[in-house]
């Protein structure tokens, strides 16, 4: 949902939007899930050449280092990963993940399906395309509730900016 301070009275200035909660923590878990096959990858294979090499198993401290790193790394991309994935849409137009695109080059903005998720496309001047980082909708922790809301406020900002002009 957009910040409380984007309202005034009935005119929306500006519009933020980043993952929700669910969606960082999915996306956390994954990047925790990736981490964790890599560090027991490797924590096996040190197994493997130290035992061959010199008839001893790992130092002690591996085993705390493969069980802990992972969840600590997951809980660190969740943090990025709601940092990371925001959308801002202002006055002078809408941020995508390369540029701010003024409204006077957005042609229309549109909900897909892209694989699991349903997201936010931004159809510009020339053909090109671009999709947005947030809002997206998915399935089980990508859910958004809202996120039909906040297409319907970004659809209403990108029209009265460039059909009807907003009072600044």
């Amino acid at each position: 949902m957009p910040d409380a301070a984007a309202r005034v009275g009935f005119v929306m200035r500006e519009a933020r939007f980043r993952p929700t909660r669910r969606q960082a923590v999915a996306g956390g878990l994954c990047q925790g899930s990736v981490a964790a096959a890599v560090a027991i990858t490797a924590g096996l294979s040190a197994t493997v050449a130290t035992t061959g090499w010199t008839g001893t198993g790992p130092p002690w401290w591996l085993w705390p280092v493969l069980a802990l790193a992972p969840p600590l790394f997951g809980a660190a991309a969740c943090l990025m990963f709601r940092a990371r994935g925001r959308g801002l849409a202002t006055k002078q137009g809408i941020r995508t993940p390369r540029a701010l695109e003024p409204w006077s080059s957005v042609v229309d903005l549109r909900a897909e399906r892209r694989g699991n998720r349903t997201v936010v496309s931004v159809y510009l001047v020339g053909g090109r395309s671009v999709r947005l980082s947030a809002p997206y909708t998915g399935e089980l922790f990508a859910t958004d509730p809202q996120f039909d809301l906040k297409l319907s406020e970004l659809v209403h900002l990108w029209r009265s900016h460039r059909f009807g002009g907003v009072a600044a």
